[in-house]
């Protein structure tokens, strides 16, 4: 490299290193002047006045023997409401939610809904018994049935109606 090439790149190397060291000096004076300003305007916006009054009120006050409550503290009571009893599940959307996983596709030895083959067997045992294996689970030859199909937030009666269903569509 010859003398000439050296000085330009050491000129290039100085006026490139001073004009980094301008931008990170306007990056962080930019940052100091708009964090001020943008928390100046914070506290001035009167929504953020009012969040934070709200947050520092006091609870309640302190109403001592033979004084009067102040009037606004006094507040009429609140009525609660119930919330609304979801209604049962039918049959079928106990199966669509749960269990069509299995017996829609007949995982782990689950008879298939309408596959009058596999049901025969089990209906013979009777409903009763398959809506007591659905709640209580079974473990069988040909596979295992937990409890309520492992969706333990069904009631027993949505399971059962589950349980009609598909025998309804094995018959």
């Amino acid at each position: 490299m010859s003398t000439h090439d050296k000085q330009f790149m050491d000129l290039f190397t100085l006026i490139i290193g001073i004009l980094v060291g301008i931008a990170v000096a306007l990056g962080v004076l930019a940052s100091i002047i708009g964090s001020k300003t943008q928390l100046q305007s914070l506290h001035e916006d009167p929504a953020y006045v009012q969040q934070v009054n709200e947050r520092l009120k006091p609870f309640g006050t302190v109403v001592l023997a033979g004084q009067a409550a102040p009037a606004e503290q006094a507040t009429a009571p609140v009525a609660v409401t119930p919330a609304p009893v979801a209604a049962p599940l039918s049959g079928p959307q106990v199966f669509n939610q749960a269990c069509n996983a299995c017996h829609g596709t007949g995982i782990n030895g689950a008879p298939k809904v309408g596959d009058k083959a596999a049901w025969a067997p089990r209906l013979a045992q009777g409903v009763a018994t398959l809506k007591k294996h659905a709640l209580e689970g079974f473990q069988g030859q040909k596979g295992v049935m937990p409890a309520k199909g492992g969706f333990v937030n069904f009631s027993d009666a949505e399971v059962a109606a589950a349980v009609e269903y598909m025998a309804s569509e094995g018959k």
